[in-house]
């Protein structure tokens, strides 16, 4: 089911692991390029070190393999030409990690731009596992933009190469009956699946 606090990233607008995985040290402090391979096809996304917090959390679900057989579930349009594509853990017990501090775009100069990697969240410090790529530009998601004091999103990366596919995700069919309020007619039918999620070779 997915979790009631995913609804904020609409409003706003206006992974067990292997034993040997853990071992893994995510560095934020350096862009990392990790590759969803989809039932869609590839995408091919780089963490950006401005937004440290979120990168580490994102490379951590990816180095534990709490993505793989995850989906992408939602899409949603904004718009000749924009909309959100959202997918990641979807609250299941076994996959998510502890929620992480929130990281604004005022505080990390990023922007939700077209390609933009940002967590999908409830409150602020709710994020863990779901994530979405921005399709456009949407600055409704900046903090501050939607009204004056709002966080917004959490931008920490961008896709590299694969954009037809997420243009693709976010064109694929919908349910006419998926989905609680204003989600009803987002969810994805069929989902897309992630089928692994890795870190990409140096270049």
């Amino acid at each position: 089911m997915i979790r009631r606090s995913l609804l904020a990233l609409c409003l706003t607008a206006a992974l067990s692991a292997p034993a040997a995985a853990q071992d893994a040290s995510p560095d934020p402090a350096v862009a990392v390029r990790v590759i969803l391979e989809t039932s869609a096809g590839s995408i091919l996304v780089e963490t950006d070190p401005r937004a440290p917090a979120t990168a580490a959390n994102f490379l951590r679900y990816v180095d534990e393999g709490r993505f793989n057989g995850t989906d992408f579930y939602r899409g949603m349009a904004l718009g000749a030409g924009t909309g959100v594509v959202q997918g990641g853990t979807a609250n299941a017990p076994d996959r998510i990690l502890p929620p992480i501090a929130h990281e604004p775009t005022s505080q990390t100069g990023l922007r939700h731009v077209d390609g933009a990697l940002s967590m999908a969240r409830f409150d602020p410090g709710t994020a863990d596992g779901d994530f979405f790529i921005i399709v456009g530009n949407l600055p409704g998601f900046d903090a501050g933009r939607a009204a004056p004091g709002d966080p917004g999103f959490a931008v920490f990366g961008r896709v590299i190469e694969g954009m037809d596919v997420v243009r693709t995700i976010l064109a694929a069919p919908k349910s006419p009956t998926e989905g609680e309020g204003f989600m009803r007619g987002q969810m994805l039918d069929p989902r897309i699946r992630i089928i692994t999620a890795r870190r990409a070779p140096v270049p």
